[in-house]
C-alpha cells in the first residue's frame, strides 16, 4: 500500500469535510486533524512549532485552506436558488473580468486571473452576480484551469438551458512562476464554448469582441 505525503493528506481531509459538514456536522475532527497535518508538515521542512511566529499557524492555516477549498460545500442549486428570471432576450450577455482564484490540484499552489462569461438566452436569465458566485464554487476546490473553465461554462448551460455559453479564462499559475520553469510573465489562456457558442462563428466571433 502506497504511503501518501502530509500534502496529500490535507487534501484529502478538505474533501472529506464536504461530506461531514453536508451531513450537518461541524467537521470538528477533521479541522484538528488538518491541524496536526500542518504542524507535520512545519516539522518536516525543519521549523520549530514551538516558536512564537508559529504557534498559531497550524490553526490559521487550516482555517484558511478551510475556506480556500470552500467550493466543496456548496451546490450549483444553492447557488443559483431563485435568480432565474424568464426573459424575452435573444442577445448576448456578458460579464468580462471575473476575478478567479483557486488551487492547483497538483501542487497546491495559486493560480489566478480572470475569467469571462457569456450567454445566449433561450427564454431564461439569471441574476448577474450569480455568475460570480458559479465561478467561485468551482474555483475554492482543487482545480485545472482547463477543468475549471468546462464546468463553469457546463453549469451554466444546463441550469439555463440556453442557446450557447462561451467562457474565457486567463491565469497565472504560482506553480510555474515559484517553482518549476519559473516564467513570470507566462499568462495561461482556456476557453470553452457550447451550443450556438461554438457551432455559430457569428456568435464566437460577438463573444471575443465584446471581450476585448
Amino acid at each position: 500500500m502506497l504511503k501518501t505525503t502530509t500534502t496529500e493528506n490535507i487534501a484529502i481531509v478538505a474533501k472529506k469535510m464536504y461530506n461531514a459538514e453536508k451531513l450537518g456536522k461541524i467537521g470538528k475532527e477533521k479541522m484538528e486533524r488538518l491541524e496536526e497535518l500542518y504542524q507535520e508538515l512545519l516539522q518536516n521542512i525543519g521549523e520549530d512549532i514551538a516558536r512564537e511566529g508559529l504557534r498559531k499557524t497550524p490553526k490559521r492555516a487550516a482555517e484558511a485552506f478551510r475556506y480556500l477549498t470552500r467550493g466543496y460545500r456548496q451546490t450549483l442549486a444553492e447557488i443559483v436558488a431563485n435568480a432565474i428570471f424568464q426573459s424575452n432576450s435573444e442577445d448576448m450577455t456578458v460579464v468580462k473580468d471575473i476575478e478567479v482564484y483557486s488551487l492547483c490540484e497538483h501542487h497546491l499552489l495559486p493560480f489566478f486571473g480572470r475569467c469571462h462569461i457569456g450567454y445566449i438566452p433561450n427564454g431564461k436569465m439569471i441574476g448577474v452576480a450569480k455568475l460570480g458566485s458559479i465561478v467561485d464554487m468551482f474555483a475554492r476546490r482543487l482545480q485545472l484551469q482547463e477543468n475549471l473553465t468546462f464546468q463553469i461554462a457546463d453549469a451554466l448551460y444546463k441550469c439555463l438551458a440556453a442557446k450557447g455559453v462561451a467562457v474565457v479564462m486567463e491565469a497565472r499559475h504560482l506553480c510555474m512562476q515559484m517553482r518549476g520553469a519559473e516564467k513570470q510573465n507566462a499568462v495561461m489562456k482556456t476557453s470553452c464554448m457550447l451550443g450556438i457558442c461554438k457551432d455559430n462563428a457569428a456568435s464566437k466571433s460577438e463573444f471575443l469582441s465584446l471581450i476585448g
